[in-house]
């Protein structure tokens, strides 16, 4: 397996794991039902929320996941992950948006290294 496979997987594999824990949070941690309200969210947007975290980690993390599909996974999650920065930093100030920055910057890793492993290697770069 080449490096850039290998480095695409862990990070996309690092973001899955954290996206499908904050789903299993989403649906049993009162301290995170707390939290949306503390934002001034209603209760169903945690469990819409939750529902598309969920389906955005198997959509990037799936191999036969067709890329189109993944493409608007990525923007989904990038939404997301903007709007927490933005939600957290209205409520509470910028610095505590930390959690959300962080899982933005996993993101965009795996989605250019996404693109990385498309592209065909020109003779000069093996």
């Amino acid at each position: 397996m080449k490096r850039i496979d290998l480095l695409y997987w862990a990070v996309t594999g690092l973001l899955s794991v954290q996206l499908l824990a904050a789903v299993a949070m989403y649906f049993t941690d009162p301290a995170i039902r707390a939290g949306f309200a503390h934002l001034g969210f209603p209760d169903y947007f945690r469990v819409e929320l939750g529902i598309a975290k969920g389906l955005g980690a198997v959509a990037i993390l799936l191999p036969l996941v067709p890329l189109r599909v993944k493409e608007w996974a990525y923007a989904g999650l990038a939404f997301t992950f903007l709007s927490a920065i933005v939600a957290h930093a209205a409520v509470d100030g910028l610095a505590t948006g930390g959690a959300p920055v962080g899982s933005l910057v996993l993101l965009a890793a795996s989605y250019i290294l996404l693109h990385r492993r498309a592209r065909p290697i020109s003779p000069g770069r093996a």
